[in-house]
């Protein structure tokens, strides 16, 4: 099976995923599909149903990923569970380069990183390895920032998960969109995306690629969604 570089430049990566869904495949140590042949196998499904790209956290599960699919891998590693845990440090981020993800995600937002390290410090490290380096942004304004120092693409993914994002609407649409409009980066839409009518309302408003996750792979939170609209 062909398989994509460990190192693909930037053009190469918005070529294969524009206008396309990226489906991210993660399961926590707490919920039953946790393991890396597991989300292997739920990359390939993934792949089989028109997938662009995978997006995956740590090691184990990049490492599989990259051998069972032919699609771009963007990696990350939660570290915890508050604060900036995706891809927190520069040692998260090799960790996940030295698996094999061609694109790193990381915690762009404007809260305190471990070690005093800056958003910047973690971009010029991703692209020391020549890899390429997608800010996860809660706001505009980190969006911006994000692009400033560096970042190859920026995600709205922790848009309602900050405290000062927590009353936002979600998916926020309105945000997608003005960071479409003003970014000179391609904006990869993600967070809270949990139909098809959304995820093209995303690409509509200016977003290269849409990334869905729960709405796909995790199977509890799918059920709990049918099971609440019955008891409604």
């Amino acid at each position: 099976m062909r398989q994509f570089p460990d190192v693909i430049d930037k053009e190469t990566f918005v070529a294969q995923v524009r206008g396309g869904l990226i489906v991210s495949c993660q399961a926590l140590p707490d919920e039953p599909l946790h393991g890396a042949e597991i989300m292997a196998r739920m990359a390939i499904a993934a792949q089989m149903g028109g997938a662009r790209g995978i997006r995956a956290n740590g090691v184990e599960d990049i490492r599989a990923i990259r051998q069972a699919v032919d699609l771009p891998v963007i990696g990350l590693y939660k570290d915890g569970s508050q604060g900036v845990y995706i891809t927190p440090t520069v040692w998260h981020a090799q960790a996940v380069m030295a698996a094999g993800a061609q694109v790193v995600a990381f915690d762009a937002t404007r809260r305190p990183r471990p070690n005093g390290e800056r958003v910047a410090d973690l971009i010029a490290a991703i692209h020391a390895q020549g890899r390429l380096a997608l800010a996860d942004v809660a706001t505009l304004e980190e969006a911006l920032a994000a692009q400033a120092d560096g970042a190859d693409f920026v995600a709205p993914t922790l848009n309602g998960y900050t405290e000062e994002t927590a009353d936002s609407a979600t998916p926020d649409f309105a945000l997608i969109g003005a960071m479409a409009a003003q970014l000179g980066v391609p904006v990869i839409a993600e967070g809270h995306i949990n139909t098809p009518q959304q995820a093209r309302q995303a690409l509509e408003c200016g977003a290269l690629a849409v990334v869905v996750g729960s709405a796909i792979t995790r199977p509890q939170i799918i059920t709990a969604n049918f099971v609440r609209h019955l008891r409604a």
